[in-house]
């Protein structure tokens, strides 16, 4: 059983505050030497740095997810209704990269990350239009990509609102958070005649109290670090499965309300968007960094900063820590 932890002591009051004018910072990459943040003008932009609008840009755009390939370009989960994976060049140009997969659109495409392999992990949060209509305990058609050398292909299926997902520091494990279903799951990672898949979901922890989880990451000690919307909480579950409460913002209204709707699955849009009220604005993301990896920097659904605090435990090095973007300074 979970045992609910003691705060790790981060206030609100304790925060600072970087970047300025953000437009939905919803997904946060550091690198050794930059910050980035997805934003509904400029698809990605270097906070701090000059902000230049997307070009090229399709009808319902909402730029979600991002991921810093190789040769130094974004690439961008589009969380609106036509969906798909969309790749930004240097002059800031949209072109697109993933939008089928055996003939199904990635329509409502929520998150796009490399592991240390170089294989790209998509994850898709649901195939109803408008998303909204999966806003419910039931509605689980949420599914994951695997892009590598054998091409794209669907490795699971069935999840409720698939959500962030990432390869654990061991390579053996792809984590998801499912936002509806209010699960952390994993998958282990199997290779078979030379391809990946995916095995037999797990379930990792089960959120109550307004907790409807959003963005992971991992640290050094086998934890994951879960920010959760709504609530406006960032939790930690160790390898037993006992949860801490490292940051909260969390209005106990807000919270009642919500729980109370998604029981009787009347789980609204304003419901979910009741955090956006608070200081964190439904934090979504968490990214670590700085020389030590100490530095937390929070994405959220509404902000126009990231918010960020120093942290007790290192978080663990992403495959992308020392790639360089092309995205002018």
């Amino acid at each position: 059983m979970a045992i609910e932890g003691d705060p790790m002591g981060i206030a609100v009051a304790d925060l600072t505050f970087i970047g300025s004018d953000l437009e939905r910072p919803e997904s946060v990459l550091v690198t050794s030497t930059d910050v980035f943040a997805a934003d509904h003008v400029c698809g990605v932009t270097r906070v701090g740095g000059e902000r230049i609008p997307l070009r090229d840009v399709p009808e319902g755009f909402l730029p979600n997810g991002i991921a810093l390939t190789q040769a130094g370009e974004f690439l961008i989960a589009n969380l609106g209704d036509e969906g798909g994976i969309w790749r930004i060049d240097a002059d800031r140009r949209l072109h697109p990269f993933l939008l089928e997969v055996n003939g199904r659109q990635l329509r409502n495409s929520n998150f796009v990350g490399y592991d240390d392999l170089g294989r790209l992990w998509v994850s898709v949060c649901t195939q109803q239009r408008p998303r909204a209509k999966a806003f419910d305990r039931y509605t689980a058609d949420g599914y994951i990509v695997l892009v590598d050398e054998h091409g794209a292909r669907i490795v699971a299926e069935g999840l409720g609102f698939a959500n962030e997902c990432r390869v654990d520091p061991t390579g053996n494990w792809l984590y998801v958070n499912e936002t509806m279903s209010r699960v952390l799951s994993r998958f282990p990672i199997e290779i078979v005649d030379g391809r990946a898949r995916l095995g037999s979901k797990e379930q990792v922890y089960t959120f109550t109290d307004g907790d409807f989880p959003d963005g992971l990451n991992f640290d050094v000690e086998g934890g994951v670090w879960v920010a959760c919307v709504v609530s406006n909480r960032v939790v930690r579950i160790d390898s037993t499965g006992r949860r801490e409460v490292i940051l909260e913002d969390a209005d106990p209204l807000l919270i009642a309300e919500a729980e109370q709707k998604w029981a009787i699955d009347e789980l609204s849009d304003a419901a979910l968007r009741a955090g956006l009220t608070r200081t964190l604005h439904n934090v979504s993301c968490i990214a670590f960094g700085g020389d030590d990896m100490k530095t937390v920097y929070l994405g959220s659904l509404a902000g126009k900063r990231l918010a960020t605090f120093r942290a007790e435990i290192a978080g663990a090095r992403p495959a992308h820590w020392h790639l360089e973007s092309v995205i002018s300074r």
